[in-house]
């Protein structure tokens, strides 16, 4: 997509380079935008091969709501979060949790007087807030809403994380009866992390609509600090001279977020160019 690789251009040619907690340096841009019409196919990169299975399977795994990433490493064999988990496969309260079981506490506090002062008393009670679920049916009943927002940001559990969300929020809305989706990104790297956080998220916006009954609309990404990992240069470089073919069309079957499977969705069409190694700063 031409999108993608004059997004490549901008940060290689305008990025700043700095250190960060990987040891390998990166060359940054602040604040780049990109968006794509899902109805002129399917936004899988031609210009090298994307994993297409692995790119389901994370949405698939994020919509299961679990802190573990044993469903996708061992039933599905897809190892693309090993780095980030313990050996028991825990990664935290990372996007999984966030989507579909996002926790608060509801509190109520009694105050009780006595003769050294006042006292007060707290009860707490644990819940946890399906954001997905509540996007969808905020979607059926309210679609012009400007509140269809799920975050995967808690301040307060970051330390629980086995890495900080990275696409920390989106948005979705409707016009036109199209459903459109913004994420927004606080970290995004451009040759690994964002093909397939475009993929994964067109694929998302595309189920919800056959869900909902909308049409896909478009999908739109702000990266705040994009980045290069200068050990990805050549094998952007060598992208940049590839030319973009058309892009394959998915084709969705679901009605229902909670039991859709890897076979629901159908790629075709899809002919890249060869796959270029990148290594995972991790």
């Amino acid at each position: 997509m031409k999108v993608y690789l004059d997004l490549v251009k901008r940060v290689l040619e305008n990025g700043v380079r700095k250190q960060n907690r990987t040891g390998v340096d990166t060359i940054s841009s602040f604040s780049e935008f990109y968006k794509v019409d899902l109805e002129d196919g399917f936004p899988l990169l031609t210009t090298k091969k994307v994993p297409f299975r692995s790119v389901i399977l994370e949405l698939l795994w994020y919509l299961r709501g679990e802190d573990h990433i044993r469903w996708l490493r061992d039933e599905m064999d897809c190892h693309i979060w090993d780095a980030w988990a313990d050996e028991d496969g825990h990664v935290g309260p990372i996007y999984p949790v966030m989507w579909r079981r996002f926790p608060y506490t509801d509190e109520e506090t009694i105050k009780l007087e006595g003769n050294a002062g006042t006292v007060k008393q707290q009860t707490a009670k644990r819940e946890v807030f399906d954001q997905i679920g509540r996007a969808i049916e905020m979607l059926k009943n309210d679609p012009e809403s400007r509140r269809i927002v799920v975050s995967a940001w808690h301040p307060g559990l970051l330390d629980k994380m086995a890495l900080p969300p990275c696409h920390v929020m989106f948005i979705f809305n409707v016009s036109n009866g199209r459903l459109n989706c913004h994420l927004t990104q606080r970290s995004g790297d451009i040759a690994l992390g964002i093909p397939f956080n475009l993929a994964c998220y067109s694929a998302l916006t595309m189920t919800i609509a056959k869900i909902v009954g909308l049409r896909p609309g478009e999908f739109a990404h702000t990266i705040v600090d994009a980045h290069i990992y200068v050990n990805h240069i050549d094998g952007l470089r060598e992208q940049l001279t590839r030319a973009p073919r058309a892009l394959p069309t998915l084709e969705i079957d679901a009605d229902d977020i909670d039991n859709i499977t890897y076979d629901d969705f159908q790629l075709k069409n899809y002919d890249p160019h060869p796959r270029i190694p990148f290594e995972v700063a991790v």
